[in-house]
């Protein structure tokens, strides 16, 4: 079966015209004799009024209710996709996430698919129907709906195309491609051909809002071939693979995260087995940590320093100021006009000087570095976040990216 699973983002439907555009798309790849698969995400802003219609009534609902709320948004968006094909005289199907066999754990607004049934699209794709399937959702084992956070609609697309072996996992948005920049901020951005999946998964987690990281994980487990596509033009995109011959660049892009906050907890008692109590605390609340920087200790004490998203924070500092006696700890304090700005490429490994090239870039611009983090395909940087789109241009520029 030579399937293709296409997936388009919500302001690739986000109204009429919107949405006959991507079905012309659909229809396209079916007409070339392709068994084709869609995932949608809600429409445009659905899900930002659904959440406000929530918090209007509630706003301490429980996980279990809002994953019901907002699982509609794509439950629109595919029925509308599924009656624009229809018009067009076309055999379709929508489906709902439980519908299509995702089967997820239960954690409730961020769960994780366990499982996928293809037996119900399979049999949808033999009667040579479009199936169209309801992204960001799942069911789990109480047969609850759940949902796989923001941007799980990537992760639905890229998790049927692995359980289908697909021949490749479109993903249509309003950009055609990968940058090495965002091209809003830096205006001589360059589209990439082509990018690997250890890059792209570095970019997606250092703030490239185009792939959800779990979706780009998911594609280098499986080995499914991705390509990010323009909804809007027929030109080729940025092909995700694990690629052989890539162009010869030493930094592949350059990307800023604004939605992170800096926690310290300050005066900890330097005794073994801190840091864990810490860090335990935290992966209870199901929260990530990112940048760490642990003071030298004096005094009988030191600090720990870390960054977290913004949705986590508020959560994060209220459980730390909560066991601060546990963790033998003065106080806990947070700082949010932050911004993380990275240069990633997997040939940074084997060419020394991008990092002293990087900090002379925002030496020139006269920007401070507050903490530093690198591994072997990337560095980051926290610096003040009004400085974070100079930071961008000024490094873009440096590494001669355009």
């Amino acid at each position: 079966m030579d399937i293709v699973v296409q997936k388009f983002g919500g302001s690739s439907v986000a109204d009429a015209e919107k949405l006959k555009n991507a079905a012309k798309r659909i229809v396209d790849a079916y007409d070339s004799g392709k068994f084709v698969v869609v995932v949608v995400s809600a429409q445009g802003d659905t899900t930002d009024e659904l959440l406000e219609k929530a918090k209007q009534v509630n706003p301490a609902a429980s996980k279990r209710e809002m994953d019901m709320l907002l699982s509609t948004g794509e439950q629109i968006s595919m029925s509308l996709l599924a009656m624009t094909i229809e018009a067009m005289g076309y055999p379709v199907v929508s489906l709902t996430g439980w519908q299509a066999g995702i089967s997820t754990n239960s954690k409730y607004s961020c769960s994780r698919i366990k499982k996928v049934d293809t037996e119900r699209i399979l049999r949808e794709l033999d009667s040579k129907r479009i199936v169209i399937v309801a992204g960001f959702q799942g069911i789990n084992k109480f047969d609850d709906i759940t949902t796989l956070g923001r941007g799980g609609s990537d992760t639905t697309a890229v998790a049927l195309a692995a359980a289908l072996h697909a021949q490749v996992c479109e993903i249509y948005t309003d950009v055609d491609g990968i940058y090495t920049a965002d091209p809003r901020i830096v205006e001589n951005a360059k589209k990439l051909k082509n990018i690997s999946y250890d890059e792209m998964l570095e970019l997606s987690s250092l703030g490239a809002n185009v792939l959800q990281n779990r979706s780009v994980e998911m594609a280098l487990k499986y080995n499914v071939k991705l390509e990010v596509k323009s909804s809007f033009e027929k030109i080729p995109g940025t092909v995700i693979k694990e690629v052989e011959k890539v162009e010869k660049m030493i930094v592949r892009g350059v990307t800023k995260d604004d939605n992170i906050v800096l926690v310290s907890i300050v005066n900890i008692e330097n005794t073994p087995g801190k840091a864990f109590k810490i860090f335990s605390l935290l992966a209870r609340e199901n929260i990530n940590i990112d940048v760490i920087l642990q003071s030298v200790g004096r005094g009988g004490t030191k600090d720990i320093t870390f960054t977290v998203d913004f949705d986590n924070a508020a959560t994060a500092v209220r459980v730390l100021k909560e066991n601060l006696s546990a963790l033998g700890a003065d106080s806990v304090e947070y700082t949010e006009n932050v911004s993380k700005v990275s240069v990633v490429g997997a040939g940074m490994a084997s060419n020394p000087g991008v990092a002293a090239l990087m900090f002379e870039a925002l030496s020139d611009v006269g920007i401070n570095i507050n903490m530093i983090s690198t591994s072997e395909i990337k560095i980051s940087v926290l610096i003040d976040q009004k400085d974070s789109k100079n930071a961008v241009r000024a490094i873009h520029d440096k590494f001669n990216l355009a």
